[in-house]
């Protein structure tokens, strides 16, 4: 099994099942190449992640598209609101009503009119005839009045009605328009996500022509770096191979692991950034000199050019621990991948360095001596660093101060492989889009 997938269920079984590291930590760093098929290469949690991001935009689509067609049945049956259509249809009789009392009530004041003309013009009538046909008028004259001001207030209710009929039509036509926009949207959004599980996909197919092994990869450094300070750190790329390597890249990946199991046990897969967020890596060599930020996660490698067979390719790593960084254990690891004039291409197993990460003493307290190193001194440059004594550290061996005590409880290669996991996974997939560019 390649390191990239060793790395992947590390991460899935830290964040599932804590267990698999407090027993059995090792195991992943023995891990052999499984049948084809089997559960361990089926379990990827970013090919998961990848599955699950289309299924999602599937669902969204489906949705957003039944919600429009909703809104257009609706439309198409004026299926307003059961209160808006209501009260329309109720303020359009209303109205009809009024006209009609207003016409009846003109009538009435008519004829009430003609018959005091009658009344007046008749030279027997009585005084008591005369002031009854003109109360007539003026009860009729009252009516018609009372239907004119009740015609008006229909007719405003009618055309506040009207309004309120119209702007509910304007309202699901824009909600159509938006949701047509939204489906845009969704319909790029799931075909983004289905070329990405493609590409993964189709990636994930290319390892199988990659080599396993053809680099050996070595990190020297301090054993303990103070939060708020850099310390320089060796990186050395051997061309083990039988043959010349065209372009060799080394990912780089750096953070300070939890101090106890009950840390690690609360992580969630999506905090690989609480880990890696205290530490940044910056990278030179002679034949680039400049320090490079490399990226928490690995997107980008130390560029470490063409090596002969039995060449060897140097770079210098300045790890920065920011100043409020929680004392503990910190990792920095290195894995090297490289390119051949044949077109072929290969991948090594990622090698880590542990060290303690110590609080700053406050200010006006002398600094605590730094504890002598055991191993090989290496000649690296510490000008201006805040690191201790400079050793090889490789193959697990941890610094024996401060919050380191409380990680072999974990299990240091587990530990790293929950920090770096995820680091692994994002640079192989730069790395391979990268050769398909």
């Amino acid at each position: 099994m390649k390191i990239r997938r060793i790395l992947a269920t590390a991460v899935a079984a830290a964040v599932t099942t804590p267990v698999v590291f407090l027993s059995a930590a090792p195991a992943f760093a023995e891990t052999q190449k499984p049948a084809a098929g089997s559960s361990a290469e089926q379990d990827d949690p970013a090919h998961g992640r990848l599955v699950a991001a289309v299924e999602r935009a599937e669902k969204k689509l489906k949705s957003l598209r039944k919600q429009r067609e909703q809104v257009l049945e609706d439309l198409k049956n004026d299926n307003i609101g059961k209160d808006v259509v209501e009260e329309e249809a109720a303020a359009k009789k209303a109205l009809a009503e009024a006209e009609t009392a207003v016409t009846e009530t003109a009538d009435a004041l008519k004829a009430a009119q003609d018959a005091l003309a009658l009344v007046e013009a008749d030279p027997e009538a009585t005084p008591e005839a005369k002031e009854l046909a003109a109360g007539l008028v003026a009860a009729a004259g009252t009516k018609a009045q009372e239907a004119v001001a009740a015609r008006t207030a229909a007719a405003e209710r009618r055309d506040k009605a009207v309004d309120a009929w119209h702007d509910a039509r304007v309202a699901l036509a824009r909600k159509a328009s938006v949701l047509a926009d939204d489906i845009a949207k969704a319909e790029k959004a799931l075909a983004a996500a289905e070329a990405a599980l493609k590409k993964y996909e189709e990636e994930e197919g290319s390892w199988e022509e990659c080599e396993d092994g053809g680099l050996a990869v070595s990190l020297t450094g301090p054993r303990s770096v103070t939060a708020g300070t850099s310390a320089v750190f060796s990186l050395t790329v051997e061309n083990t191979a039988k043959k010349d390597l065209e372009a060799v890249h080394a990912y780089v990946f750096s953070g300070i692991l939890p101090n106890s199991a009950k840390d690690l046990e609360e992580l969630e897969e999506d905090d690989v950034e609480k880990i890696v967020r205290h530490t940044t890596v910056e990278w030179s060599s002679t034949a680039h000199p400049k320090w490079t930020k490399l990226p928490a996660l690995g997107l980008d490698a130390v560029e470490l050019g063409a090596l002969s067979k039995g060449g060897k390719a140097d770079a210098k790593l300045r790890l920065t621990v920011a100043k409020g960084a929680p004392a503990g254990v910190g990792v920095l690891s290195a894995a090297g991948e490289y390119d051949v004039v044949d077109g072929g291409c290969g991948y090594t197993e990622d090698e880590d360095a542990y060290f303690d990460v110590v609080r700053a003493k406050p200010a006006g307290k002398p600094a605590p001596e730094a504890k002598p190193s055991t191993g090989t001194p290496a000649p690296v440059d510490h000008t201006g660093q805040g690191g201790s004594s400079s050793v090889p550290l490789t193959g697990g061996q941890l610094a024996a101060t401060g919050a380191g005590d409380a990680l072999p409880g974990i299990g240091a290669a587990a530990g790293a492989a929950v920090v770096l996991g995820a680091g692994a996974v994002f640079a192989a997939r730069r790395r391979k889009a990268g050769a398909g560019a």
